[in-house]
């Protein structure tokens, strides 16, 4: 079986050079002013773009300005206004749950603290790190969302499929100083680069670094396989082939 990387493995020290050179100014594409409006940007950004996102929350935030404001919703309420991030039922519900339990026990404040952050509703470790890395600038764990578990499995940093198993490897192999800077470079490298259906591996700053079975570049073509094809049968020594008729 394939030895694990380790932190200390050379090529991981590369991969984490690389991105930082290719990726210098990566950080959180989602617009917000504060806490609160990063945390509802994170949650509206579950199967969406944060393009998209960027447009509806402007809007939304101007209406609807503080933590009590959307506390004293209804998800009914809510639902039109960010329809076009996609599952905006569960996604209204939590963003209206999340601010009522905000208001109920932490007196309309985001919490700085993991523990407290994911007993919000719609908020599960990656949407508390996105918090916590971005504003309160706490390396609690590594962000992993969609980019981070794919490029992750593919430059063999990890071998599991769950976020929460794929974030305890990279919190095991990478530096904790990494964790913040990490998260931002692999999702910029995921969404200029190492794309999920057509990967652009020859501009990829790190190609030599990847053994991705799915890599665009740097694979040999498999020999043909099947029966060799029959040559045609000699003609016996001093003898003319006869003619058919």
């Amino acid at each position: 079986m394939k030895k694990a990387a380790s932190a200390h493995d050379p090529r991981v020290q590369a991969i984490l050079a690389g991105l930082a050179a290719a990726y210098p100014n990566a950080e959180c594409a989602l617009l917000h002013r504060s806490a609160w409006e990063l945390l509802v940007a994170t949650i509206l950004s579950a199967q969406c773009t944060d393009a998209r996102v960027n447009v509806v929350t402007p809007p939304l935030f101007r209406k609807y300005p503080t933590v009590a404001d959307f506390a004293a919703l209804t998800p009914e309420l809510l639902e039109p206004e960010i329809r076009s991030t996609g599952f905006y039922r569960n996604k209204a519900k939590s963003i209206v749950g999340a601010a009522r339990r905000l208001q109920e026990v932490y007196r309309g404040q985001v919490p700085a603290d993991m523990d407290a952050l994911v007993t919000l509703p719609g908020v599960a470790r990656k949407t508390a790190n996105v918090v916590l890395g971005v504003w309160f600038h706490q390396a609690a764990g590594v962000v992993v969302d969609t980019h981070v578990q794919r490029i992750a499995r593919r430059l063999d940093l990890t071998r599991e499929e769950q976020p929460e198993k794929i974030e305890r490897d990279l919190m095991r192999l990478l530096p904790q100083s990494e964790w913040i800077a990490f998260g931002h470079r692999v999702i910029a490298h995921g969404r200029q680069c190492c794309l999920a259906r057509s990967p652009r591996c020859p501009a990829c700053p790190i190609e030599p670094l990847c053994t991705a079975a799915d890599k665009t570049v740097g694979r040999q073509a498999k020999p043909t396989v099947g029966p060799k094809p029959r040559s045609a049968p000699k003609a016996a020594a001093g003898r003319r082939p006869r003619s058919s008729r």
